[in-house]
């Protein structure tokens, strides 16, 4: 067993002082805003890391916009797979300006953030930290800066790699800079995994587990255009926080870009704060990545296979008194077929997305169903996308795909009786 995961999550849920299930309104903690993370992988993969390997004396700031808001803020830092303590010489959270305003932070707003009272934290392997709480008034959608201050030679072991939001790099500890003027920048997320708010007693989180189709690939960077960011935006005002628990090229099954589903819905999903409800979208690279020149040892997956492993999902969601809510496989045909990944679609693994879609609408095993495929499918040619809602490569919708997707969504539906 791997204690020192089982530990580290215990430890998490004993310090905010939350049960890991649908409680939020015995508490005002609330996860408003998550980012999953990552082992970073091996040279040689298909596609790069695009982070440097290690940083030293260095500040990242990294901007997040938040789904509820709240008068008090924490900040969840994690070490997941790094193999040396990791030590941040201080950090801080404060608003920011609109979208796509850069690094600027609104004046008067920085908070400088502490863990146990102290001004820096080292952060074993394996382990995340949350921070103190700290006075920010912080409305719904609110944008904010988290940075932090990396004194000596960090090795970048966890990330999250579709940031679709830039990070700011700067020599030294401009933690509290009211602007950084950054030489090197980043998309991807360093080492911030989750924002917290002091909600009101009644305030829900639904969590969206996914893959790249939750992470964002394909919506514009910088403008919060993910499906899971517009279905907050229809839920500000309501009390809802919606977070992204999606890893781009994340299997139900199979672990590569990330864990598989299986592995991290504890650490990702079930262990938020305050967590209600759960829309589970993956498993189309389960079926696409086998034979392909991501895994092209792999054999072909079954449909049942995937099933087997929705099935253990649902079962999981239901000890933990979690709604969960199953979401079609969206279409794939001539997925990824102009780039260097070849294989990704045939006509066999379209049998098996039609096999699992209707597994998904008609076996009565989710507590709902969203049917994503039927919203962005192109009537004429059903195995594509609808042109209008492809960002082009045919596997991943863009902006205006990303908004049907969000609009789609019941919300009676999703949040159930309550």
């Amino acid at each position: 067993m791997h204690y020192p995961k089982i530990i580290a999550a215990l430890a998490l849920l004993s310090i905010l002082a939350l049960p890991a299930s649908g409680n939020s309104a015995t508490s005002g903690w609330s996860a408003s805003w998550s980012a999953s993370p990552q082992p970073t992988w091996e040279a040689g993969f298909a596609l790069p890391t695009n982070i440097p390997a290690s940083l030293s004396n260095q500040t990242v700031r990294q901007i997040a916009r938040i789904s509820v808001g709240g008068k008090r803020a924490r900040v969840v830092l994690s070490n997941e797979y790094g193999t040396t303590p990791l030590t941040v010489g201080a950090a801080h959270i404060a608003l920011t300006a609109l979208a796509g305003s850069g690094s600027d932070i609104v004046a008067g707003s920085d908070r400088a953030l502490t863990f146990g009272g102290r001004d820096t934290v080292t952060i074993a392997p394996g382990a995340p930290a949350v921070s103190d709480p700290v006075d920010l008034e912080l409305a719904p959608l609110a944008q904010v800066a988290v940075s932090i201050f990396l004194p000596q030679k960090t090795p970048l072991a966890t990330f999250h790699w579709e940031g679709k939001q830039t990070a700011y790099i700067v020599p030294g500890n401009l933690a509290a800079a009211p602007v950084i003027k950054a030489g090197q920048t980043l998309g991807a997320r360093l080492f911030l995994s989750t924002i917290l708010v002091e909600a009101v007693p009644a305030a829900r989180v639904v969590a969206a587990f996914g893959d790249s189709i939750t992470d964002g690939a394909g919506s514009t960077p910088d403008r919060n255009q993910r499906w899971p960011d517009q279905l907050a935006q229809r839920l500000a005002g309501q009390n809802v926080a919606v977070i992204n628990a999606g890893i781009s090229g994340a299997r139900v099954l199979s672990d590569k870009m990330g864990v598989n589903a299986l592995a991290r819905f504890e650490r990702d999903v079930l262990s938020q704060p305050g967590l209600d409800s759960v829309i589970l979208l993956m498993g189309i690279n389960d079926i696409g990545w086998p034979g392909s020149s991501f895994t092209p040892q792999d054999p072909a997956l079954a449909a049942e296979r995937l099933i087997d492993g929705y099935r253990q999902l649902i079962a999981r969601a239901r000890l933990h008194h979690v709604r969960i809510v199953g979401a079609t496989l969206t279409p794939f045909e001539g997925a990824l077929q102009d780039t260097e990944l070849k294989g990704y679609y045939s006509a066999s693994k379209e049998q098996t997305r039609q096999a699992v879609n209707q597994w998904i609408r008609s076996s009565g095993e989710f507590d709902a169903v969203i049917d994503f495929d039927a919203v962005v499918r192109d009537p004429k040619h059903p195995r594509r996308f609808l042109p209008a809602f492809d960002s082009g490569d045919h596997l991943h919708p863009g902006d205006r795909g990303y908004r049907a997707m969000a609009d789609a969504i019941d919300l009676a539906t999703l949040l159930g009786p309550h």
